[in-house]
């Protein structure tokens, strides 16, 4: 049986919604429902929705469970560089973590001249800037070249909705958002991180080429890894072996192309105006394929496939009942 067909078993049971009414405190966000428990911790269950647009597109199958397993095993593998909030994993779909006062500072580290957000350095820099984030680039940077050391480049976080905006080392003490003490910390520790993701990622035939890290605050003020570390979601790998190759023919670099569903869409509609026609289940299943794939490839570990007979909801509600009953006998 193909990966292919194995996947498509899984469309019947893809996790779109992860309300428990036995858990309290429920907060929806894109990808993840969470939970605050009366002991301080945060339950944490990674649906397989997938948003593009502002909005919810539709559901991968998997993809929760690709999304977990790949922040454990590097959460696992970065724990002697800094604290995280991880205290256990009750589900493959789930992680409980400390609860924490999130940072107002989403650090972003980067080792290539590329992107196409407005947050992003290379549509900056090929509108002609130079200055950007208290950095200044040199000229003649081509797309997708290596950058002559690795950045930093923070950004304010938008709770409310709003867009993140694009700040200096210096800004960010000077408007109050860190002290110099804690910038000089988080982005120490994320410097690292990135290093050491970096290092074990050539060792699997892979670039990391930026991600973005989220920090917290515990209640003794002690800076936490927080969300989740070096996912597809949250990172960009190229393939290392066709890189060089592909830069000189002026080529995109190859890489996990989760971008197609996107695509996909966009080539249905205006995502941003009209309604999202219905995803094909080849195209869902396709995306699976490759977040199975870049999990894999990542880890080199095998993924392990969830028993197909128990639907995925009830499956975690078991595994979370525990939490349920000592969340009512508080």
């Amino acid at each position: 049986m193909s990966y292919a067909q194995k996947i498509a078993a899984y469309l019947p049971l893809v996790l779109a919604d992860a309300t428990i009414p036995e858990l309290p405190h429920h907060y929806r966000g894109k990808v993840r429902d969470n939970y605050d428990m009366p002991d301080g911790t945060r339950v944490i269950i990674t649906s397989d929705r997938i948003s593009a647009f502002d909005r919810i597109l539709t559901t991968i199958p998997l993809k929760g469970q690709v999304l977990t397993q790949t922040a454990r095993f590097w959460f696992e593998q970065t724990g002697d560089i800094c604290p995280n909030h991880v205290v256990s994993y009750p589900d493959p779909n789930v992680v409980v973590g400390k609860l924490l006062k999130i940072m107002p500072v989403e650090i972003v580290v980067r080792d290539y001249m590329c992107g196409t957000t407005g947050t992003s350095i290379w549509p900056m820099y090929k509108a002609g800037k130079r200055e950007m984030y208290g950095i200044t680039f040199p000229e003649g940077l081509r797309e997708n070249q290596k950058l002559p050391e690795t950045i930093i480049t923070p950004t304010s976080k938008a709770f409310d909705a709003g867009h993140d905006e694009p700040l200096s080392a210096k800004e960010v003490v000077e408007q109050g958002l860190l002290t110099q003490e804690q910038w000089d910390i988080v982005s120490g520790y994320a410097l690292k991180l990135f290093a050491r993701g970096r290092e074990m990622a050539a060792a699997r035939g892979l670039i990391l080429v930026d991600t973005k890290y989220e920090f917290g605050f515990d209640e003794a003020g002690n800076i936490i890894l927080a969300d989740e570390i070096h996912t597809p979601d949250s990172s960009r790998y190229w393939f290392a072996a066709t890189y060089a190759q592909r830069f000189e023919a002026g080529q995109r670099p190859e890489s996990f192309d989760k971008d197609f569903v996107r695509t996909w869409v966009n080539g249905q509609c205006d995502p941003y105006k009209d309604d999202i026609p219905s995803i094909p289940d080849e195209v869902r299943v396709k995306a699976a394929e490759v977040y199975i794939s870049a999990f894999e490839q990542i880890t080199g570990q095998k993924f392990e496939f969830p028993d197909p007979s128990v639907p995925t909801l009830e499956r975690i509600r078991n595994a979370l009942l525990p939490l349920a009953k000592s969340a009512v006998s508080r």
